[in-house]
């Protein structure tokens, strides 16, 4: 069955297009212009991905991305015509997976659809489960759990986790983070694992500003560790 992909802008230009490039690459496509009426698409056609436009009459893209991660772990590409990394920053905060700017290519749209879709299928050649001290992820099911409680994370936070995960004790560099979950990281991106690992830490860490489990190595990155002493 085809992926089913919702693309929502106000713009009926953009739709048009994106709604022609992402059937002719074999997915499946259903379209809203205004915020409610995408919430209201959502909840009906249940999409395997969200192209979300951050400025939309109504409730506007971000309130959009904000609900939609309330009631779900879809994964949502964010697409605006301001550059602004202040704006990219608070759509990443609020659980998107990736941020497009416009004017943009149809084919770069695509790749990217492709790409995150990628990383929610996760890599089913590995152990289905992931174990890390208290950490535990099922790859198959994309579902976390800390301790035995069930963790809800974005598709990119569940792969960041992943990726430390399988390493503990190892440091990672923000570039070497991206590395790892994008086949082609954007260069300026490195910040966005910063936001990335405050979201992760708020949903596992018993105290996200003391953490125990994701460590900061100051001037270098993250390393992931299992024992709850560990320091």
């Amino acid at each position: 069955m085809a992926r089913m992909i919702l693309v929502v802008d106000d713009e009926r230009k953009i739709v048009t297009v994106l709604k022609g490039y992402l059937e002719q690459a074999g997915f499946g496509v259903v379209t809203a212009g205004d915020g409610q009426m995408a919430l209201t698409t959502f909840r009906h056609q249940r999409p395997d991905l969200v192209i979300l436009d951050l400025m939309l009459p109504g409730i506007d893209g971000l309130d959009v991305c904000r609900i939609l991660r309330r009631e779900s772990t879809v994964p949502i590409i964010m697409l605006t015509a301001r550059a602004e990394e202040a704006d990219r920053l608070i759509g990443l905060e609020l659980g998107a997976d990736d941020y497009i700017v416009k004017p943009f290519s149809p084919r770069e749209v695509v790749a990217r659809v492709r790409a995150v879709l990628r990383r929610v299928e996760g890599d089913v050649a590995t152990s289905n489960l992931l174990r890390a001290g208290d950490i535990l992820l099922d790859m198959v099911a994309h579902q976390a759990s800390v301790a035995g409680q069930i963790v809800e994370l974005t598709p990119m936070e569940f792969e960041l986790l992943a990726v430390l995960a399988r390493a503990p004790g190892r440091t990672f560099s923000r570039t070497q983070l991206l590395q790892q979950i994008q086949e082609h990281p954007l260069e300026g991106f490195e910040r966005t694992v910063d936001v990335h690992i405050r979201n992760i830490r708020t949903k596992i860490e018993p105290d996200p500003k003391n953490p125990r489990y994701i460590l900061t190595v100051y001037g270098v990155g993250y390393k992931l560790v299992e024992g709850i002493d560990a320091t």
